[in-house]
Formats: structure tokens, C-alpha cells, sequence
């Protein structure tokens, strides 16, 4: 939601910095465990994020290069902004320990994040409650609220913003917190005093880079989204590559070994929020299982959930490669060749590459 803005604030230098202060102090009533105050200058992004799309990094995410400087210049995406409030809210969840289900092929492994509810939901209606706050202060204000949902550079702005700094997995990390956590913004035209940005604090660490499964790292702070199982599980429409199936291991939605492996993760908090809590065990489900959900059971049991929006094709085809790479049981087999004759040519692909790595002919329906 947009407020109308207000180009002739009367707020003097003192008020804003003490709206500043009111306006972490109110984020932290509302769930963020920080909150940075940022300009707009993002010149040195925006170079970055030139040369990783003239590389071909974003793979099919054509969207990523449609949207040109609306993305490192936020004034021309929200008119009239001059300040971006960027906040961060903790979401790692008391959920089955993630190297137990990694080690379990039989089990469906899934990014930590999208164990409960749709953080976007959650993340966006505290940041319009905290623009109403702002507003009771400030009087009317242009503002524009974002949660991963518009072309907006979220990590730089909250590096700029003092909330940590970007690693070389190419995620946000924070001495005190790791990089569990989700980033939402609020565009603003209110000329706020500034943070500082934090310092860099990865050193001579590659461990990110070592562990990743389909070495998408492919050199510091750059990761090339075609190879990475986020991308791959998530984003890709079609056929995942063959020569990254068996790479994929039990992970079915997202992939987080290069967080998991981070030292500073070891400093990470439980979330307090209720609603990223694992729902329907999906923390420690096994494959079968999932396997068996059809669309309608699929739409009802993920309602809510940021799984829902890659579609029960996608879903199926993910769960094919991991029943790939799982033990051959009878369960497994029998649960592959019952979707063999499966409407869509996407899903019995990677079902007939499944039966493939277990010797299986896919002809064989009996």
C-alpha cells in the first residue's frame, strides 16, 4: 500500500533523527530483529549486476535483465524516494535437524525458509503497520513496501543499511545472526539520517564455495543461478539438466549447504515467529509420501506456503530426480512406475530417468 507523498516534510534535522530512532525501536516491536536506514546510490550494485547478466547467470530468469536500472536505482522505480528502511527478521525454525534429513536419501529435503508460511505475507503487513506508525509521527509520506516482490536489489540495500554484509555465497551475513533471515523493504521519501554499513568479515573462508553440491559458486561473491539447486528446484521451467540430477541428492524445494557450512551460522537464533514453524512435517517427510500427493492434495496441504507457486508439475519432477538418487526399495520403485503414464511429458522425463538409475526398464508398468 502507498501512501500519498509529501514533498514539503517539515520535520528539521533533530525530528528526523529522532523519528530514525522511534522507527527501529517500533521495528523491533513488530519483529524485526534490526532494522537500517539506507540512501539510494547503487552504483557499485549496479555494475555488478550488469556484468553477472552479461554472463548469462540469471539462466531463464529473464525478468532479472527486463526491469534494466529500476532495480539499482530505486528513485525511478517509486518516484521521489530518497531514503530505503531495510529490515531483517530471523526465520531459522526448531525443525528436524537439516544434516540428519540431508543424510537420509529416502527423506525430502526442503530450504529451511519454506517450512511454514509465506514469509512475504508475514514480512509485508509489519512493514505497512510500520509505515502507519511513521505516518503518525511525519504526518502523509510516499512510501512503497517490498518483500521480494518487485525489482529491488534487497541484499546491497541492506548491506548499504548496515544490516551485515554480502558473502561469498552471495547471501547477507551478520556476526551475530548468520544468514537466516528474510529482507524486506520500505522506500521512502522521508530524508532520513543514514547508517553505516558493516564490515566485511568472511577472510580466507571458502567453505560455501567447497560445499556446494553443483559448484554454482563459480567464484567468489558470484554465483551462477544455472547451476544452483535454488534455481534449478524453484525458478527452471522444463527439464532439469541431466548433468545435475544425481548432484541434486533429497533436496526437492531450495538447497541450503552453503548456509548450513557457514561458521557464523553457528551464532544463528531459533526464529520466535510461530508461523515459520514446519507445517505438515515437511521438516522430515519421506519421498513416497509427497510423491503421492496429487494437484488437489498438493494446492490444500500448501495453501500459504511459498512451495505452492512452483506447481505440482514442478513439484513431481523434483521428487522424481530424489527418488532417483534415493535406495531402489520396492516402495520407491512401485511409487515412480505409478506415475509413468502421468499427463505431463515433464514428469514422466524425470520419472523415466528415475527407474534408469535403478536399473528399472520404464517400459515395464507392472
Amino acid at each position: 500500500m502507498k501512501a500519498p507523498p509529501n514533498n514539503s516534510h517539515t520535520l528539521n534535522t533533530a525530528q528526523l533523527a529522532e523519528l530514525a530512532a522511534e522507527i527501529k525501536h517500533w521495528g523491533q516491536e513488530l519483529g524485526f530483529q534490526q532494522l537500517g536506514i539506507t540512501d539510494t546510490d547503487l552504483t557499485q550494485a549496479e555494475t555488478y549486476l550488469l556484468n553477472w547478466l552479461t554472463n548469462g547467470h540469471q539462466g531463464e530468469m529473464e525478468w532479472m535483465a527486463r526491469h534494466g536500472s529500476l532495480r539499482s536505482r530505486p528513485a525511478e522505480l517509486v518516484p521521489g524516494t530518497v531514503r530505503v528502511i531495510s529490515v531483517r527478521m530471523d526465520y531459522l525454525p526448531d525443525a528436524h535437524p537439516a544434516e540428519a534429513v540431508l543424510a537420509n536419501s529416502q527423506l525430502a529435503y526442503v530450504s529451511r525458509y519454506a517450512l511454514g508460511r509465506d514469509y512475504h505475507k508475514v514480512m509485508r503487513r509489519r512493514l505497512q503497520t510500520l509505515a502507519e506508525r511513521i505516518a503518525t509521527v511525519s504526518g502523509p509520506f510516499g512510501y512503497r513496501a517490498f518483500v521480494d516482490s518487485a525489482p529491488v536489489l534487497e541484499k546491497p540495500l541492506a548491506d548499504k543499511a548496515g544490516l551485515g554484509w554480502i558473502g561469498k555465497h552471495s547471501n547477507l551475513l551478520h556476526r551475530d545472526a548468520g544468514s537466516w533471515f528474510f529482507l524486506g523493504e520500505l522506500y521512502t521519501d522521508l530524508p532520513l539520517p543514514i547508517d553505516q554499513p558493516m564490515t566485511e568479515h568472511c577472510g580466507d573462508c571458502e567453505a560455501c564455495i567447497t560445499v556446494c553440491p553443483t559448484a554454482a559458486i563459480v567464484e567468489p561473491y558470484v554465483v551462477d543461478a544455472r547451476r544452483c539447486i535454488s534455481y534449478l528446484t524453484i525458478e527452471l521451467q522444463g527439464s532439469i539438466p541431466v548433468e545435475f540430477r544425481s548432484l541434486l541428492g533429497n533436496r526437492i524445494y531450495g538447497c541450503d549447504d552453503c548456509q548450513l557450512i557457514c561458521p557464523w551460522n553457528r551464532f544463528a537464533t531459533l526464529t520466535q515467529e510461530a508461523d515459520y514453524s514446519p507445517r505438515h512435517e515437511l521438516d522430515a517427510v519421506e519421498l513416497v509420501s509427497l510423491f503421492n500427493w496429487d494437484e488437489s492434495t498438493f494446492l490444500n496441504k500448501l495453501e500459504g506456503s511459498p512451495i505452492r507457486r512452483i506447481g505440482h508439475e514442478s513439484w513431481l519432477r523434483n521428487i522424481a530426480v530424489a527418488l532417483g538418487n534415493a535406495p531402489g526399495t520396492p516402495q520407491i520403485i512401485a511409487a515412480l512406475k505409478a506415475r509413468l503414464q502421468h499427463p505431463s511429458a515433464i514428469v514422466r522425463e524425470h520419472v523415466e530417468w528415475a527407474l534408469q538409475q535403478h536399473r528399472i526398464d520404464s517400459a515395464v508398468t507392472d
